[in-house]
């Protein structure tokens, strides 16, 4: 059973591959025609080479005559390019009261930009203290300013709602 599940899992290569014929592409690219797996294979190893199995869906499947271990490193290199290029879209929290002054919720509002500029999703979240949460509605008309404020920017993925002493509003960056 073990022993069986380790050959699913090589690669259809030389020996393993099963096919009464196929079709072989040389090293250079170039045709050699339909022919059987054992003729490939002794083509390869004059070359001292590998016959790889390229696709099976193909009628005949198609083969190819390479050096697998470069092959190999060339895929795992082009995953390992793949992956660092892709960027993930983080959280990014904007905090602030709702009597924030005039330059200090201009610096929260660049924050917010800069956050948006690079891909990320921004949580304005506005905190209650005390008796400061009678005044919800000064805190939302400030959400709905920096809505408008980012809105070149930024779709509003949820609108501003309490949760608790916490106003909260998500914008995410426009496509």
């Amino acid at each position: 059973m073990n022993e069986n599940r380790r050959q699913r899992d090589l690669p259809p290569i030389n020996e393993r591959i099963r096919f009464p014929n196929i079709r072989v592409i040389d090293t250079d690219g170039g045709q050699l025609g339909i022919i059987t797996p054992q003729e490939a294979l002794r083509i390869a190893e004059e070359k001292e080479l590998d016959l790889v199995l390229v696709s099976d869906k193909a009628d005949p499947p198609v083969c190819r005559i390479m050096d697998y271990g470069k092959y190999k490193f060339e895929q795992e290199k082009k995953a390992r390019e793949a992956r660092k290029k892709q960027h993930t879209a983080d959280v990014k929290e904007v905090k602030m009261r709702y009597k924030i002054e005039e330059h200090d919720y201009q610096v929260r509002v660049n924050q917010a930009e800069r956050f948006l500029k690079s891909g990320d999703k921004v949580k304005a979240t506005i905190t209650f203290r005390g008796r400061e949460i009678q005044h919800s509605d000064l805190a939302e008309d400030l959400l709905k300013r920096m809505a408008m404020d980012l809105e070149e920017l930024a779709e509003v993925q949820q609108l501003p709602k309490r949760e608790g002493r916490n106003m909260m509003m998500l914008l995410s960056p426009k496509k």
